[in-house]
């Protein structure tokens, strides 16, 4: 009999003895060998053959190590990320606004209400979506929430008149507010070791989708219009609800809400795709009716956790889609120090003048939305060293410097490379928010604090225009000033996290306190503490 012995990291039952000594052994039945017994390192993983031997039960969290990263979660980056390039949506704001000013002769104030419309329908729905996602399944949330954009972007092309389509965009934005969702469903999938680096990966196709956008924007503007470019941006949700039959339910939530049988159905189905075993024994089920609530946000373990994400989130909204805004105010002044002078002289003329976008706009426009790119790279590269905390904490801090470094008059071509860099780390902050909030809410909660968090992110989005557009007539030195501070406020915010997720496995219950469960099954970063109290480090 093979006889195998290693460090114990996750939780089970065992006797005193194991809990001093720290190693167990146990005797796989039906294999003959004459080897000597094994010690694995502490922190070295179980080799898959032996996934998990000494325990006769398993949680989730050591089926999704044990499998690892395969063949299933290739398939459903893609599919998941073809609902997250609902970006197509967003920047098609920037493209329609000037064109329906233009067409319909419309006043500033119905533009701006135009593009406010789409975040106050995500501000008001992403908390519902992260609870419909928490009490009846993430794959249903996401779905429905797709459907919805989708049925009723298609329909916004058809609007005859401006009433018409400021209704259509909102109930579009009710829809993108539960997009998000699709990091929740992708996250619970993903093994410790490549869950930061995957959830980046998949906002690469937020990335594609802006781009796609300008790109599309460009061929179709001059010849069919902007009818069309509404329709043909809801391609990547058409083709995601064509495949989302595929989508399986995430087997945390499952185990949550009790289902066992359906949980081991798509573990099972994940080890056929990836090649590898199931964890030896019994799956652990813990059940908790009470999904979804509020109150689990503000228990004493989370209340100082929810209250600054809100806050990172606000300010990650507000300044992104801010330099958005400000982008392409810069770039039809030339300059940021006229741009004052510029604004009075247009008011001036009358109040309905408008500016079709030029190829030099689209073009410079592209250039700004490619840097998302590098900011990808970057946040890939320095959020499983620094670890997500830091990570956010210096986008906010590199995107600060740069709006100052704005009050120079400097340049078209030196103006295009700070936006480039400030939109890059901007970018790269909020996709270090996206990593860092599944990972640090329970998996009863954890669609709802990723939905409140994502509806905070809509109000700094609703109030970004009058900074980037109203107060940007009265002084353009003082709008820079207050989107530089906000995000030096959000990089301190960032620093006083109370936890740190790096190298740590996602909570299953929200009335389980942080302890073993949620150090990672394989190897673990220096300095990451093993707490097995409640407290946050």
């Amino acid at each position: 009999l093979r006889v195998v012995k290693f460090r114990r990291t996750g939780e089970s039952s065992r006797s005193d003895e194991d809990v001093i000594s720290g190693e167990h052994e146990i005797q796989i039945e039906g294999v003959r060998t004459e080897l000597e017994p094994i010690e694995l390192e502490d922190g070295a993983a179980v080799p898959k053959e032996f996934a998990n031997p000494t325990d006769d039960t398993f949680m989730v969290e050591d089926a999704v190590e044990a499998i690892g990263f395969g063949k299933f979660q290739w398939k459903l980056s893609v599919i998941t990320g073809l609902a997250w390039a609902n970006a197509m949506e967003m920047m098609i704001l920037s493209i329609l606004a000037p064109q329906l000013h233009c067409e319909w002769r419309l006043p500033s104030w119905q533009v701006a209400l135009l593009t406010s419309v789409v975040f106050v329908g995500m501000m008001s729905s992403s908390t519902l979506w992260g609870n419909i996602s928490d009490q009846y399944g993430r794959k249903t949330g996401l779905k429905i929430s797709v459907l919805w954009t989708l049925y009723y972007g298609i329909l916004s092309g058809f609007a005859p008149v401006y009433s018409w389509i400021l209704v259509l965009r909102g109930l579009v934005g009710f829809g993108i507010g539960g997009v998000p969702q699709s990091v929740t469903l992708y996250a619970e999938f993903l093994p410790m070791k490549a869950r930061a680096k995957c959830i980046l990966l998949i906002e690469v196709f937020w990335a594609i989708g802006t781009v796609f956008e300008v790109l599309l924007a460009v061929l179709v503007m001059p010849t069919l219009g902007w009818r069309w470019l509404l329709i043909l941006s809801a391609l990547p949700l058409l083709l995601f609800a064509a495949l989302c039959f595929w989508l399986p339910e995430s087997a945390r939530y499952d185990v949550l809400s009790g289902n066992q049988e359906k949980a081991m159905a798509t573990l099972k189905r994940i080890a056929t795709d990836n090649g590898a075993p199931m964890p030896l024994g019994k799956l652990i089920i813990s059940r908790q009716e009470d999904r979804g609530k509020m109150r689990d946000l503000f228990t004493p373990h989370f209340r100082w956790t929810t209250l600054l994400l809100w806050f990172i989130w606000f300010s990650n909204a507000f300044s992104y889609y801010g330099l958005v805004l400000l982008t392409t105010e810069f770039f039809q002044a030339g300059d940021v120090c006229s741009i004052s002078s510029r604004r009075k002289e247009v008011k001036a003329k009358c109040s309905l003048t408008c500016e079709y976008l030029t190829e030099e706009d689209y073009t410079d426009l592209l250039w700004t939305t490619l840097s998302e790119f590098p900011g990808v790279l970057v946040t890939l590269w320095i959020i499983d060293r620094i670890g997500r905390k830091k990570t956010m904490a210096l986008s906010f801090f590199v995107f600060s410097l740069c709006s100052l470094l704005l009050f120079l008059c400097v340049g078209r071509n030196v103006l295009t490379v700070l936006l480039f860099i400030a939109r890059a780390f901007i970018s790269g902050g909020f996709q270090a928010a996206y990593v860092y909030t599944p990972e640090v809410y329970p998996t009863a909660t954890r669609a709802l604090g990723l939905g409140t968090c994502s509806g905070m992110a809509r109000v700094g989005a609703l109030i970004t225009p009058f900074i980037a557009q109203v107060m940007l007539e009265s002084s353009v030195y003082l709008t820079l000033v207050v989107y530089s501070g906000c995000c030096l406020l959000a990089a301190v915010a960032s620093c006083f996290l109370p936890i740190e997720t790096k190298g740590r496995g996602l909570q299953e219950s929200s009335h389980r306190e942080w302890g073993q469960e949620m150090v990672g099954r394989g190897s673990h970063s220096p300095g990451v503490t093993r707490s097995n109290s409640g407290s946050q480090e």
